[in-house]
């Protein structure tokens, strides 16, 4: 890695001459193969020398460098069509496409999204941040440019291996092979998505990729391409598409030869030129193609390369003659742990409780209980829905399931929630990890929704521990419970209280400490802003705290005391306004009957939230510690005001 330089008219990223140059991606059509190999050179050392100073997907961006530039000198993306499933990939192709003087702030509030953003370039066309949806929308990008006329438009869906099991991926090549419209399927195959691999399709792969024309006659195979015209006369055309099928046949690419999409590959991903080679190939074949590229997650940058699962969104690091030393992380605990140590508790203590996660193991740090418990631990892999139905089935057996992903991945699986849970009324435990801001990640990874499409379905409990202790004694009244329940909590350090929590009961809130002026009302987490509120203003104002613990069922006692003898009451949540907590809050006062006006709701907009600092968006939008303290300010002065 080299040192970046920060003197003088130097960019912040260092010397990059190629990048520079680039307002468009155009000028990569004509550069010579050296100035490409230059190209990537210069966006490894960009990418190793700025992400190593903050939290940022690395390896995956590493291992793509060589398959972007090829893409980018083969297709014109200003009219043509590329879409990049998942989108945290996409930092060399904002290097490339005029974004590399503003890329020092990627990933910082006000500087470049973390993934395809339409409003920084017309080269992104979706905000991608889910897996598995290219191949279904463009499919549509295709399908819409036929029926306008525009067919001399190509379409690029780029999707990995991790992505490819999705259940959306195997509709929407079911329906790409019905249509057979021209389109391009890259699947970039680095065997990894966060997680290792799990599952049928990725043993597929691996045998595609273990096949001899890969690993040995590969080399033959190219070298004959490589003296045989692949774009002369009809006939010539003719014998490169035959074979290309000959080998799909010969490298057991038939799983996609039979949904009518020509398979091709595997090929070597980080062969610039063999790479360019099949994708101008590919854009020669009617209907539908899926070339097969193996790329390693992490090239170029060894450590990363060793430990891609490490390296997928490292903390911050210095290289160390090629040995990443990693910066010691300094505050408390996250919840994330806290969840993992109750549910070994109870794995531990109850053999009928299994964990299912959706290929988030290491995300949501439960590797060790993957190790501890082989037999009750399952990683379907990117298939959220199944996750959710299978909890479902194994409920049915009589284990208790507890499914743990993040809250803006569980969106996916709304209708089996309804139907294989909620309907059936199956004591199915959802840890919503993630559930508020995700911070640099932004609108497609905060978890801000959850509150309100949990809370909606009948038989469903909903809680949220506001401090650490919290974490156990949720999951345990959970498991206890025989019906369907969600505990959602932060990518945030857990409140260590010291107080002595009440036994969680279902319904029942907890007084953090009394007050005669109003009350600060908490749901999860954002009862640490609360107590710092109420302890600000203590000079001024006496306000109660109340960790409110659930939003279904709420506890009708805690809305009546709390609304009595002219108080004043300002709720606060980590989640969407609208359905959320305080929303839940007045739908209880306005069933008791009860004025609502002295009620003041603290929660995030109808809008999309950009990414940025946890603090500075919690000040922007009402709920840091000064603008919660305002608000009580406000809301006690207005009440003197009726009063008098």
């Amino acid at each position: 890695m080299n040192k970046i330089s920060t003197e003088g008219d130097h960019h912040p990223l260092g010397e990059h001459p190629l990048l520079a140059g680039l307002e468009d991606a155009t000028p990569l059509r004509e550069f010579s193969p050296q100035q490409l190999e230059q190209t990537a050179s210069e966006i490894r050392d960009v990418l190793c020398n700025l992400l190593a100073t903050r939290t940022a997907h690395f390896a995956s961006n590493l291992g793509v460098v060589e398959l972007c530039l090829a893409l980018h000198s083969e297709f014109d993306f200003r009219t043509d069509r590329l879409i990049w499933d998942t989108g945290h990939q996409v930092y060399p192709h904002k290097l490339v496409t005029g974004r590399y003087k503003n890329f020092a702030g990627i990933r910082t509030s006000g500087g470049l999204m973390g993934y395809p953003n339409p409003h920084e370039s017309v080269y992104d066309l979706f905000m991608t941040g889910h897996a598995g949806c290219s191949v279904s929308t463009a499919v549509g990008l295709r399908s819409g440019d036929v029926v306008g006329g525009q067919e001399e438009r190509r379409t690029v869906a780029v999707i990995g291996d991790g992505a490819f099991p999705s259940g959306i991926v195997f509709e929407a090549l079911n329906n790409a092979g019905e249509l057979g419209d021209d389109l391009t399927i890259v699947l970039n195959d680095n065997k990894m998505s966060i997680c290792p691999r799990v599952g049928a399709v990725a043993t597929y792969l691996d045998r595609l990729r273990s096949n001899p024309f890969y690993t040995g006659l590969k080399s033959e195979v190219v070298r004959l391409l490589d003296h045989v015209p692949m774009f002369g006369d009809p006939t010539e055309r003719f014998l490169a598409q035959m074979k290309e099928g000959v080998k799909a046949g010969l490298l057991g690419g038939m799983l996609f030869e039979e949904l009518n999409i020509r398979y091709i590959g595997p090929i070597d991903g980080h062969d610039m030129a063999l790479t360019r080679k099949y994708l101008a190939m590919a854009k020669e074949i009617k209907g539908p193609v899926l070339l097969h590229v193996v790329t390693e997650k992490g090239h170029g940058y060894k450590p990363a390369a060793e430990d891609p699962v490490f390296f997928h969104t490292p903390p911050v690091f210095t290289d160390d003659d090629g040995k990443a030393i990693t910066q010691k992380s300094e505050g408390l605990p996250p919840y994330t742990l806290h969840a993992r140590e109750a549910i070994r508790k109870q794995m531990a203590s109850d053999p009928r409780v299994t964990v299912i996660t959706a290929a988030m193991c290491q995300g949501n740090k439960l590797e060790p209980l993957r190790e501890e418990f082989p037999d009750r631990f399952f990683d379907v892999g990117i298939c959220e829905s199944h996750a959710v139905a299978f909890a479902a089935g194994q409920c049915k057996t009589g284990l208790r399931p507890i499914v743990d992903i993040y809250s803006t991945f569980l969106q996916r699986s709304y209708d089996q929630i309804f139907q294989e849970v909620a309907l059936q009324n199956l004591p199915v435990v959802f840890m919503l990890d993630r559930a508020g801001l995700t911070a640099p990640d932004g609108p497609t990874h905060h978890g801000l929704f959850d509150i309100g499409y949990m809370r909606l379905f009948p038989n469903m409990v909903c809680m949220a521990p506001g401090y650490s202790a919290e974490v156990d004694l949720m999951l345990s009244a959970a498991l206890a419970h025989d019906q369907p329940s969600s505990i959602r909590y932060p990518k945030a350090s857990a409140l260590q209280l010291e107080h002595t929590p009440a036994p969680v009961e279902i319904g029942k809130s907890e007084t953090i400490r009394d007050g005669s002026d109003g009350a600060i009302i908490a749901f999860g987490a954002m009862l640490e802003q609360a107590v710092a509120a109420a302890e600000a203003v203590k000079d001024e104002l006496d306000v109660a705290v109340i960790n409110a613990r659930f939003v279904k069922p709420m506890d009708i006692e805690m809305v009546r005391h709390s609304l009595t003898d002219g108080k004043f009451v300002v709720t606060v949540e980590e989640g969407a306004k609208m359905g959320g907590f305080g929303s839940a809050f007045i739908e209880c006062a306005v069933t008791e009957e009860l004025d609502t006006r002295s009620i003041r709701v603290l929660a995030f907009p109808d809008e999309f939230i950009e990414h940025g600092d946890r603090g500075d968006l919690f000040d922007q939008h009402g709920l840091s510690v000064p603008k919660i303290t305002q608000t009580c300010r406000d809301m006690a002065n207005s009440n003197l005001r009726s009063s008098s």
